[in-house]
């Protein structure tokens, strides 16, 4: 019996690939030479796409597959996905919830102590022989006691706060809407959250409401001694405003797993000694990076055996 057509738009983990070539003819849009030939060609037949959040599926690619019933996107995050050209042609779209939380929280809080502490400073000033050449590495801040605001109080900054909890930080949060039955203070105002507190995590979705919501006006309110960890998207923070405000002593710190232009990282930002800089790594355990890829697996095979899909989005 012939397998139905999956177009995967980026490379995946030789275990995802295996699974999902058990059940479906792979046609790998990041290989093709001649990308809208590809998709002419299996116009008349492909009902699923498979891809991440930094790929996603273009208004154009929908279009182009009149026959398309699926998006299913490896991440949380699925803004790279055309979700207002998918309800129009009347495609679901599922991305990876929940599997990712845990590492994310975690990686946030190394962020945090590595950024308080100088760990990667430290590093090379033993790594260099500047301890015995010119004695102890300089006092360091710490995080307990310290108040921090979560931009974006979700699945994963819920984890992140109930970390943060080992910490006896004091923990606030700012949203769209006050959240009933959490513990923590709401700030209606982004800026004077921001005031208030000694570090401001965004892990708030990637989208046009939310690009840019941390400029100027909000990191200048964070302040000289503050520090800004960014885990969500690059988009949600102004990186032309954070660089120029790190480089005056006008924001204290950062710590960033995300920047606007993914992999491309100004040169200015790395040239900073007050900021900690990671290649996209949020999620990027084995555990994690594997339960994202089978929950990928599991609602295209759930839409291609007519049964609910595990994590809808649309």
């Amino acid at each position: 019996m012939t397998k139905p057509d999956l177009l995967q738009i980026c490379p995946y983990a030789d275990p995802i690939v295996q699974a999902l070539e058990d059940d479906f003819t792979l046609h790998r849009y990041f290989a093709a030479e001649d990308k809208p030939a590809l998709l002419q060609r299996l116009a008349p037949t492909t009902r699923f796409i498979a891809t991440d959040g930094h790929h996603g599926a273009s208004k154009a690619m929908i279009d182009a597959l009149p026959k398309l019933e699926l998006i299913a996107s490896f991440g949380v995050g699925y803004d790279a996905v055309d979700v207002t050209a998918a309800k129009a042609a009347g495609v679901s779209v599922t991305n990876t919830p929940n599997v990712l939380n845990n590492c994310v929280a975690e990686v946030t809080l190394g962020l945090m102590l590595a950024l308080c502490h100088q760990i990667p400073q430290a590093d090379r000033y033993v790594r260099q022989g500047r301890w015995a050449a010119e004695g102890n590495f300089p006092l360091t801040d710490e995080l307990t006691g310290r108040r921090v605001g979560i931009l974006g109080l979700g699945r994963i900054g819920k984890a992140i706060a109930k970390l943060l909890q080992a910490f006896q930080m004091e923990v606030v949060y700012h949203g769209r809407n006050r959240q009933e039955h959490q513990p923590y203070p709401y700030y209606a105002d982004l800026e004077a959250m921001a005031r208030d507190v000694d570090w401001l995590i965004v892990i708030a979705p990637g989208s046009a409401s939310t690009k840019g919501i941390v400029g100027r006006a909000v990191m200048t309110a964070l302040g000289p001694a503050g520090k800004l960890v960014n885990v969500a998207r690059g988009s949600l923070v102004d990186e032309a405003a954070m660089i120029a405000l790190l480089e005056a002593g006008e924001l204290g710190g950062a710590a960033l797993d995300v920047f606007a232009e993914e992999p491309q990282v100004p040169e200015r930002l790395r040239t900073l000694d007050n900021v900690v800089l990671l290649p996209h790594q949020g999620s990027a355990s084995h555990k994690t990076r594997s339960a994202m890829g089978q929950m990928v697996v599991r609602n295209l095979k759930a839409q291609l055996r007519g049964e609910p899909l595990i994590s809808p989005v649309v």
